[in-house]
């Protein structure tokens, strides 16, 4: 087949699009469905997988946490042995500062949101229910948080167990709008805290909120809350290559601090950023499943549509047919007509599909938090694909095209 006959194989399908526009157009949705999904669902997960990085990475340089389950704990399947598990506890993070090497600062941290949430307010506003977070003075040394304006909490002001409080952007737009709250009263759940700084504002991804936070010195908290001593650890790693060594260092103190026999599994859980890595690969997991599912049934379909808008194509042109052969079109020539008559068809559905996609994409990034990402290898692994559903599914019809008898295809009306 020459260059001829492939322009004209391409005009020719061109033609037939054009006169038949409404029979064409549903042949090729579903090629662009099935095009379309994989441009949409591959920017959803490149943009998923680039915020996920960006707030894992925001959560603190070299971060390793210590709690009693790991994240994607399963409550339902537990044993009574770990439901009995002893709480993390200051204890355990002094054990960690005393004898690992590797680690650079532990920052023990409790949570309050109680049924309701959590009310703050100041004059008369009030804040949207804001998580109640103790921490210690090396909460800095080991988050990526930084104060805007005032000053972050004190070893005097920890040990003292002052009513001092540090707030989030999202609180301070709610109570101070245009106003400076430092050094304001505020009441939080009934207690007067004075402000001494605000957090700089982040950005948050899937609801979870840190700007919304209301930070108070960890043995204030202890002295509010006595029934709740439960902490999490956030611990810093003195460098990143030394973030699995700090690991084995933690665990081993642990074990020792919390007498688990050598025999015995840990009673609690080392886990760092790999680990919510893992959880967002799981959930893009199921967003491959469904682009798969998703853009095979609309190909099948689209493949389904040429085939039998091709055979309906043979049918129509079987005297043209005839005379091609009959003025010395050989069996091949009139096979590739057919053929490249399908793949123009799928592939302008796969252009078409592309451009639907790509939209879609920059719809995602302006209407979610997710940043447009769309991968050029699957924007010509999906033209690729429609092409070639458009060749497999040409095959049959331009086999019966290319076998027509030319006396018959004369003599057809």
């Amino acid at each position: 087949m020459n260059s001829v006959e492939m322009k004209e194989g391409i005009l020719m399908a061109m033609n037939s699009l054009l006169s038949n526009k409404f029979r064409s157009g549903l042949t090729i949705l579903g090629v662009l469905i099935g095009v379309w999904s994989v441009i949409a669902m591959t920017s959803l997960i490149r943009g998923l997988d680039n915020a996920v990085q960006s707030s894992i990475t925001d959560l603190g340089s070299n971060i390793i946490f210590v709690d009693k389950f790991p994240p994607n704990t399963d409550w339902d399947e537990l044993t009574d042995e770990e439901r009995n598990r002893k709480d993390i506890t200051v204890f355990e993070a002094d054990a960690i500062s005393e004898a690992c090497p590797s680690v650079s600062a532990v920052s023990p941290e409790n949570h309050y949101y109680p049924p309701g949430g959590n009310t703050v307010k100041y004059q008369g506003k009030k804040a949207n229910r804001p998580m109640l977070i103790g921490v210690v003075p090396d909460y800095l040394k080991v988050r990526s948080s930084t104060v805007e304006s005032g000053r972050f909490f004190t070893k005097f002001d920890n040990d003292n167990r002052m009513m001092l409080c540090l707030i989030g952007s999202d609180v301070k737009e709610a109570l101070f709008p245009g106003d400076d709250p430092i050094d304001k009263q505020i009441r939080i759940n009934n207690e007067r805290f004075t402000i001494i700084g605000t957090f700089t504002k982040i950005k948050s991804l899937f609801g979870d909120n840190d700007n919304n936070n209301v930070y108070i010195p960890l043995d204030t908290y202890r002295k509010l809350y006595p029934w709740d001593s439960a902490l999490t650890l956030a611990v810093s790693a003195t460098s990143m290559p030394l973030v699995e060594q700090a690991k084995e260092e933690i665990t081993v103190a642990l074990r020792k601090a919390r007498k688990v026999a050598y025999n015995k599994d840990n009673n609690f859980a080392v886990f760092g950023q790999e680990n919510l890595r893992e959880m967002v690969g799981n959930i893009t997991k199921y967003i491959y499943i469904a682009m798969i599912v998703i853009s095979s049934v609309g190909l099948m379909v689209g493949g389904v549509g040429v085939m039998n808008i091709m055979l309906v194509s043979v049918t129509e042109r079987t005297r043209e047919i005839g005379v091609r052969k009959a003025i010395g079109a050989r069996r091949n020539n009139i096979l590739w007509q057919f053929l490249i008559e399908a793949m123009t068809l799928s592939g302008t559905g796969g252009v078409l599909g592309i451009g639907v996609g790509l939209l879609t994409a920059l719809l995602i990034g302006m209407l979610t938090p997710l940043p447009f990402g769309v991968s050029g290898l699957y924007v010509f692994l999906g033209f690729i694909v429609a092409v070639s559903v458009g060749l497999i599914a040409g095959i049959y019809p331009a086999y019966r095209a290319a076998k027509v008898d030319p006396i018959e295809s004369l003599r057809y009306e």
